[in-house]
């Protein structure tokens, strides 16, 4: 079965890989016949379903023994009740073994096959959407990675660091749950970003009215500020304010790599959809 084919009945039913694979294979590679068949059976449930937001969940880390590597996970609901679900909870565990086993990123590929099959069944005993949002790994060069998960594994962190050991990265990852640093070092943020913040600042400072060159010190000292308090080795460490996270590890013979932090359904826009209106659109329909 071509991929282009798989790819369109995907695209216009929203149902998994596998579904599709055994609708088209059923339908002698026809797409509209095959969604004809799907709408006769419970597959297109799961279509339904499928365009329904999933911005709740978990999300859950793995981590080697030896501290190697470790993985990141993140697996969406549409609601915190059915986050809590043990048929979904294991369904995660199965998911975050995979990836680790695997070290595997792409979660198409990850899915494909049996974890698919069974977030299809899943969906149908449940009767939420569930999706697995993303994956990500991190590979320790030359030292550790540490993790930290808060607040009933809606945020995780995993932290690389140049020597060191995992309890430290533990410590950096906790702080980074807390405080949420844009990059670790100001060297790393994105040149459009302070160009940005420059423009902002700029704009703020021309209406106070002062000189040329006094704008320029203010705006100079605004984006030293920014860059200080969104970069994880200028912060404050959380467990003792007296000591900034750099000096905290450097004081270990250590240096942050990189860190990466996943929260529950950041970055996911929610419909929202007044009770009322909605009562009226089915009676309506």
């Amino acid at each position: 079965m071509s991929a282009k084919l798989v790819k369109e009945l995907r695209e216009r039913t929203g149902l998994g890989l596998l579904e599709c694979k055994k609708a088209l294979a059923a339908a002698d590679g026809d797409v509209d016949k095959a969604i004809e068949e799907l709408r006769k059976s419970s597959g297109m449930k799961a279509a339904k379903k499928a365009g329904r937001t999933a911005a709740d969940g978990v999300v859950t880390i793995r981590v080697a023994d030896d501290g190697s590597y470790g993985v990141l996970v993140e697996v969406n609901s549409e609601t915190d009740f059915v986050a809590r679900d043990d048929n979904f909870l294991a369904f995660v565990n199965r998911v975050t073994d995979a990836a680790f086993n695997d070290k595997q990123t792409d979660v198409a590929a990850l899915m494909e096959g049996e974890l698919e099959a069974a977030r299809e069944a899943l969906v149908q005993k449940i009767g939420e959407n569930i999706s697995v949002r993303r994956v990500e790994v991190v590979n320790a060069d030359a030292g550790v990675v540490g993790a930290y998960v808060h607040g009933n594994n809606r945020i995780a962190v995993l932290v690389e660091l140049k020597g060191g050991d995992q309890d430290l990265a533990k410590d950096v990852a906790m702080h980074v749950a807390a405080v949420n640093p844009q990059v670790v070092a100001p060297a790393n943020m994105p040149e459009e970003v302070i160009a940005k913040e420059k423009e902002i600042y700029t704009a703020q400072a021309q209406e106070s009215g002062k000189p040329p060159e006094i704008i320029e010190k203010m705006i100079g000292g605004r984006v030293k500020k920014f860059l200080a308090e969104n970069s994880l080795v200028e912060q404050a460490f959380v467990k003792d304010p007296d000591v900034t996270v750099g000096k905290l590890v450097s004081a270990a013979g250590a240096e942050v790599a990189s860190f990466v932090r996943f929260e529950v359904g950041e970055g996911i826009e929610v419909e929202k959809v007044d009770f009322a209106d909605e009562v009226a659109a089915q009676l309506n329909g």
